[in-house]
């Protein structure tokens, strides 16, 4: 793993919370996008070399709407930039970690993502993430 890709937040309402984390940088989110097969609508802030990504749910049946039911808003992942997602699950699964996707699957930010489920990871979920190239 090479470094912190970005810490995700789960939020209730992203126009509300764009509007609070941008006075919180001093700055607008620099992209909003949608991920279907995920059910969120993302807002991405930068804070120098950190990212933020804000996670609100598009349907009631999406992972962040049932984060939010049981957690309330929050910290909801921490991901993390590697430079081959397939060979980081095969050593993620052979350290004894679960890993909730066999196969990466496409993410925001033009990513590659796969996930650890947070038993494995001291109550923490984890995303692996890398650069798609075109």
């Amino acid at each position: 793993m090479n470094k912190i890709e970005h810490i995700g937040i789960a939020v209730k309402n992203l126009d509300e919370s764009n509007k609070l984390f941008s006075s919180l940088f001093g700055e607008a989110h620099y992209k909003i996008e949608e991920v279907l097969s995920e059910g969120v609508r993302t807002s991405f802030f930068k804070s120098g070399p950190n990212k933020i990504e804000l996670l609100e749910a598009t349907n009631s049946d999406s992972p962040i709407a049932k984060f939010i039911e049981k957690k309330g808003e929050g910290i909801h992942h921490i991901a993390f930039a590697v430079d081959d997602i397939k060979s980081e699950i095969e050593r993620l699964k052979t350290e004894g970690f679960i890993v909730l996707n066999e196969e990466p699957k496409r993410g925001a930010d033009n990513k590659w993502v796969a996930f650890l489920h947070p038993k494995s990871t001291n109550g923490v979920l984890i995303e692996l993430c890398q650069d798609i190239k075109d």
